[in-house]
């Protein structure tokens, strides 16, 4: 129940149910001092541990800002670099958070703490001012009316009436003062319902500008949250399957170390006690030592492991001999004499056991040393990319496809691996490999037939993708744009041999319609590079570093998946080519005589002159000479097509196009990146020409075919076309022609040469092939 109401026409009667009334408002006023007394050495304490979290989550997010993630390997997956950035944008929520956090104190202070102490001094402060003068008022008007009624009635009448007015004028001014003080106790308990919420109301609605911001931030941020949120699962899936292999790796470590060493530069490397010889006697310093057959260096590092740190400078030497020492020419044991070529004396050393010293006594002695290279986990067996290959791949993705594209986990799970293998001796079979028939029986599993396509690829002698390439496709997966990554992985794939590239692109074709059912398989893009990854780019070597790179085999896959149709169906953009680029360079007299396989029409830039074209007439024309008085020459010459480095002309200058280094060794007819001409072989090195031969000859026809001693290559000629189609330009067509009615039993094989050149024709040769 509220406080009753005081009326003013009570101050006069001045009753105990007044006085009744007024104290208790009296006591609420007092009541509500506290209250506010407290309420601000409360916010003030809120506010400065509102700083105090401010502070904290500042310097909270600054250390979060500061730590940068390192992660295994020379480079990161995208999933990595998304959870390394993570810490920096936390840090950056964070500061923006605490921003709207220092507004909101700052302003706290003005809106809470400042109207409540200034109504409490001001409005409280007044009220008990007023009750103070109240009290003195009540109290001298009570003494005087006191005295008042003590006058004796024997008084003068003047002295009485003068008594009576300065009573009623006390009287007055105490109902007045009772007036004003009723007043102020009432108006100071209405202005505590809106002076003194209204300033909590401003804090609260701080808070909440301040939490609606937050609000919005974790709405801005939950983009990134949900990527992060992927990226993390992704990252553990990944961590999970490199753990077990790792772990498993780890084991075989453990079971035989030296089966599984790495490859190294080195032939042998290995910590070893160096004798050194002080002035206070002889003492062994630990090394690392490393030791190459080939240039015969030994390096010696010397590192103590309980120190952590290298004991001083790096010294090498040349292997001059090494001798074994006897057991009892040394109190040591494991020791070894080394005789260097560039420091005198004899480096004795120690190794770590017998087996170590015999090790590096193998080395050292030139002996090659037993290696154990790292070869595939998986039976060899007879997998091969041949007919019988392409035919079981085929059947088990047409079986996937028409009876189990939609299994969940399809790739995923595992099929027994008896009935796999049992699978796969039936397909393996030359019996019914052979068979057109492309189904596979229906009493065979899904996750059977899949088991069975994976081990097939793990079964080939290398991976599909090959161990050459398997470098260069985890660097093309670590360049850091998606476009570059895509256009470097399309060129290595055009480079693949063949049958490769083939059985990539069938693979791929169907790993891209399981992808495209993801919502009933649950097989991702991402989900099938992890199941293909390790099987198609495993690599040579079985290292930690190796299972690290698996997340970037991973990548490739995905890659291949997303972009089989412009990978495999689109010619790769080439760099340019050598000739292109060095188009005006050099005049080379020793250069290497390019292969015919290599060798485009050279180009002469010349000026078009009566003299030059003379010169150019008596050249061709002693060149038809020396042909002619030598026909075999033609057949047995290796020399290459160029002119002759020797000429005096100096107008004459050669530019010798090449191939791109781009291109495969041996590229295959069908291969995009192989010539649009037929190649043939020819010897690498130029074979000593006919002493017939011109000097002066422009050109020299070096031949592909080998003479056959039964048939009869009676009679050539060689005939040279000269066509000028530029002032600086002259193209050449070379051809040898046989005479059929002198070699009726010889055929003509033409091969055109067709350069990527802008102004050169083809070249042509005119070749005999035995009938």
């Amino acid at each position: 129940m509220g406080l009753p109401a005081l009326e003013f026409s009570d101050c006069c009667l001045d009753s105990p149910h007044f006085r009744e009334t007024l104290k208790s408002h009296e006591a609420e006023l007092d009541k509500t001092n506290k209250f506010i007394k407290e309420l601000i050495k409360d916010g003030k304490s809120l506010i400065s541990a509102l700083k105090n979290l401010s502070s904290a989550k500042r310097k909270f997010a600054d250390s979060l800002n500061e730590f940068k993630f390192q992660c295994i390997g020379d480079a990161e997956t995208d999933d990595e670099m998304c959870i390394a950035r993570s810490l920096q944008e936390f840090a950056t929520v964070l500061r923006n958070l605490e921003d709207e956090r220092i507004r909101m104190i700052e302003n706290a202070s003005e809106v809470l703490i400042t109207p409540l102490e200034k109504f409490r001094k001001e409005q409280i402060g007044a009220a008990k001012e007023a009750k103070k003068k109240y009290d003195k008022e009540t109290e001298k008007y009570c003494g005087i009316l006191e005295k008042h009624l003590n006058l004796s009635s024997k008084k003068k009448e003047s002295q009485l009436q003068e008594a009576d007015s300065q009573v009623d004028l006390v009287r007055q001014h105490f109902y007045e003062v009772s007036l004003e003080y009723v007043f102020k106790v009432q108006e100071v308990q209405e202005r505590k319902m809106f002076e003194f919420v209204e300033p909590l109301l401003a804090f609260l609605q701080g808070l909440f500008t301040f939490y609606h911001h937050g609000y919005e931030l974790a709405k801005d941020f939950g983009d990134f949250k949900t990527q992060l949120t992927i990226s993390i699962q992704n990252t553990r899936n990944r961590f999970e399957g490199t753990r077990s292999e790792v772990e498993s790796l780890m084991k075989k470590m453990k079971e035989n170390p030296l089966e599984h060493k790495t490859i190294s530069p080195y032939t042998m490397e290995g910590y070893l006690y160096v004798q050194e010889k002080r002035h206070f006697g002889t003492s062994w310093v630990k090394h690392y030592c490393t030791y190459q057959r080939d240039s015969k260096q030994i390096t010696m590092v010397p590192f103590d492991q309980k120190s952590g740190g290298k004991g001083g400078e790096d010294e090498s030497v040349t292997l001059k001999s090494c001798t074994r020492r006897k057991t009892d020419s040394i109190e040591k044991r494991f020791c070894f004499d080394v005789e260097a070529v560039d420091r005198p004396g004899v480096i004795t050393m120690q190794a770590l056991s017998e087996e170590d010293r015999r090790l590096w006594m193998e080395a050292m002695d030139g002996r090659e040393p037993v290696y154990n290279s790292n070869k595939d986990s998986q039976s060899e067996g007879t997998a091969q990319l041949d007919s019988i290959g392409f035919s079981i791949i085929r059947k088990c993705i047409h079986a996937v496809e028409t009876r189990g594209i939609n299994e969940q986990g399809l790739y995923r799970i595992v099929g027994v691996n008896s009935r796999v293998q049992k699978l796969l001796s039936v397909l393996m079979d030359p019996k019914t490999a052979s068979e057109t028939e492309t189904d596979i029986c229906a009493e065979w599993e899904i996750k059977t037939i899949t088991s069975a396509l994976k081990t097939y690829l793990r079964m080939l002698p290398g991976p599909l993708m090959m161990y050459q390439f398997q470098r260069s496709f985890i660097k093309a997966a670590k360049l850091e744009n998606q476009e570059s990554r895509v256009s470097e992985i399309h060129s290595l794939v055009h480079r693949l041999p063949e049958k490769n590239r083939q059985m990539l692109q069938l693979l791929m074709n169907h790993l891209a319609n399981v992808a495209n059912n993801h919502k009933q398989n649950l097989m991702t893009v991402a989900n099938l590079g992890v199941v293909f990854g390790p099987t198609l780019l495993r690599p040579q070597e079985e290292t930690v570093a190796a299972i690290m790179d698996i997340k970037f085999q991973n990548i490739v896959i995905e890659i291949l998946i997303e972009n089989h149709e412009k990978i495999f169906n689109t010619v790769p953009d080439m760099p340019l080519t050598n000739a292109q680029l060095h188009l005006s360079q050099k005049k080379s007299s020793d250069s290497k005589p390019p292969s015919c396989s290599e060798r485009p029409l050279t180009l002469f830039h010349t000026i078009q002159s009566t003299e030059k074209q003379e010169q150019r007439n008596s050249i061709i024309n002693s060149s038809l000479e020396s042909v002619s008085s030598n026909p075999n020459s033609i057949l047995n010459s290796s020399s290459s097509l160029q002119p002759n480095m020797n000429s005096s002309d100096p107008d004459l200058a050669v530019v010798k196009p090449t191939r791109p280094n781009s291109l495969p060794p041996n590229p295959s007819p069908t291969s995009p990146l192989s010539p649009s001409w037929p190649m043939f072989s020819a010897p690498s090195s130029p074979m000593p020409t006919s002493s017939t031969s011109s000097d002066s000859s422009p050109v020299r026809p070096e031949e592909a075919v080998h003479e056959d001693s039964s048939t009869p290559f009676r009679k050539a000629k060689a005939l040279y076309a000269c066509k000028a189609e530029h002032d600086s330009e002259l193209s050449f067509t070379a051809g040898t022609v046989f005479d059929n009615a002198e070699c009726p039993s010889a055929s003509t094989a033409i091969f055109t040469a067709t350069p990527k050149l802008r102004a050169p024709p083809p070249l042509t040769w005119a070749l005999p092939m035995a009938a």
